[in-house]
């Protein structure tokens, strides 16, 4: 009914500003012009409508569905072009379900050392470990292409495929999530970045850094992903707290994707926050994940300095401990606003170690623990404009390789970097960043790096988590 007065009202003005806008007999080019705005108009609003009309019919439709027939639920129209799903128990009504976007990302990047060599000292990565600033020179980021869509009203779905620079392409996410258990619970199935620490769930266009800190390159592979089950807790009152529970495959470091019918990791994270009087919000946590590796190769050098692989089998646990501040004037942020971010990460790897696969292939066993921290500033100063400084720190311990300690080399050096990016964002939608960092994540001489990386958003998408 509502709906039917705005239409009314709606139409009754697009015919007073049409009978205004008659052309009489001596019409002028301008006046022509004007009716034909005036038509598109008017026509635009009248197809609006219509799909208004027919969303409204399809939510009514399912909430009659839900308190009569929970059960029925009709599957998507194969034939449908834009995939439409059928309404549960809707009698074949149909409504637009599905949003897509697309992350359409690039750069170019100058560094003083060649990537090729890149490396963190004293921390052992897999072989195909994606570390350091990229490939010199222009490249084409990662492109990601993001769907979304209510199921029905017990489940929504989300799924990211990365479409990479080398032509390839891989699911980042795909998993299933339920909208109505109640009681603040809601159960994850599928694929999905793991809820440890703050920047580890967030998709890398969302950062605000054009890399990764050397922490979580070091310890996490950049981001840690799992095929499994996660279950989240929202507590029910004013002050925020979360709890997650997560149970899953161990496919990405610090795991390795072996065949096994137990689980290959767990998480466990809590975090709490709240706002202070108009202008403050904070969020804190601390996670903990436990990964299974099995005959997982890893990147090392001998005592002379030259490359080997070792594989390792055992455990890894990682702590983390993170924590955010936010401060906008009055809550208002789209002209101030400063965020100000931190997380220390400390990993323990403990079991066996087949030193040098390709010549020695000694066994022993293997022990180690290292840590991380990074801290970083965002600064929007005024509208569209926001400048950033991060600095990051790594220690990598003395790893225990017992009986191949002469077989394997050591790192005496504690990597650290420190970097400053300006970033210019027309829209919600675009972003353009200018980025300058000094690592010194491998031995010897400072690797001056400098990025220039544009990311544009088209389509539907979501909003960013706190």
């Amino acid at each position: 009914m509502e709906f039917a007065f705005r239409r009314a009202g709606l139409v009754l003005c697009l015919a007073a500003g049409s009978a205004a806008a008659q052309t009489p007999p001596q019409a002028t080019p301008d006046t022509q012009s004007l009716r034909r705005e005036m038509d598109a108009l008017r026509a635009d609003y009248e197809q609006r409508i219509r799909a208004l009309e027919q969303r409204l019919q399809a939510a009514e439709n399912a909430m009659q569905s839900g308190a009569t027939a929970p059960t029925a639920v009709a599957a998507p129209a194969p034939a449908a072009p834009t995939a439409v799903a059928a309404t549960p128990g809707g009698g074949g009504s149909r409504a637009p379900l599905l949003d897509v976007s697309m992350i359409l990302a690039g750069q170019y990047t100058r560094s003083s050392r060649d990537p090729a060599d890149y490396r963190i000292s004293g921390f052992s990565l897999p072989t195909d470990a994606e570390a350091g600033p990229g490939s010199r020179g222009f490249s084409l980021a990662e492109t990601e292409l993001a769907f979304t869509a209510n199921i029905d009203p017990w489940f929504r779905g989300f799924a990211a495929v990365a479409l990479t620079p080398a032509n390839t392409v891989s699911v980042e996410e795909a998993y299933v999530q339920t909208t109505s258990l109640g009681k603040g619970l809601t159960l994850k199935a599928g694929r999905f970045f793991s809820g440890i620490g703050y920047l580890n769930s967030q998709h890398a266009h969302t950062w605000d850094f054009a890399d990764a800190p050397l922490a979580y390159q070091a310890m996490l592979g950049t981001q840690f992903a799992d095929d499994g089950l996660q279950l989240s807790w929202l507590a029910p009152t004013d002050h925020f707290i979360q709890l997650q529970a997560e149970v899953g495959r161990g496919r990405s470091f610090p795991g390795s994707d072996t065949s096994r019918n137990g689980s290959g990791a767990v998480a466990l994270a809590a975090h709490t926050g709240g706002d202070i009087g108009e202008s403050h919000s904070w969020r804190a946590g601390v996670s903990y994940l436990q990964a299974k590796a099995d005959a997982q190769d890893l990147s090392a050098f001998d005592t002379l300095g030259n490359p080997i692989v070792n594989s390792f089998t055992g455990n890894t646990r990682v702590w983390i401990a993170d924590a955010v501040w936010k401060w906008a004037p009055n809550g208002n942020a789209v002209r101030q606003n400063f965020k100000l971010q931190g997380e220390y990460l400390h990993s323990t790897r403990d079991g066996s170690l087949v030193a040098d696969t390709g010549g020695a292939a000694a066994p022993g066993d293997y022990r180690v623990s290292q840590s991380g921290w990074y801290l970083q500033g965002i600064y929007q100063f005024m509208p569209r404009w926001r400048v950033g400084l991060r600095t990051e720190r790594l220690s990598p311990g003395t790893p225990d390789y017992g009986a191949n300690a002469g077989l394997v080399g050591l790192d005496g050096n504690s990597p650290r970097k420190n970097s400053i990016m300006v970033d210019w964002n027309p829209s919600e939608f675009s972003r353009v960043r200018l980025q300058l960092a000094q690592d010194r994540a491998r031995q010897g001489s400072a690797d001056n790096q400098l990025t220039i990386q544009y990311q544009m958003s088209l389509g539907a998408h979501g909003a960013h988590s706190y």
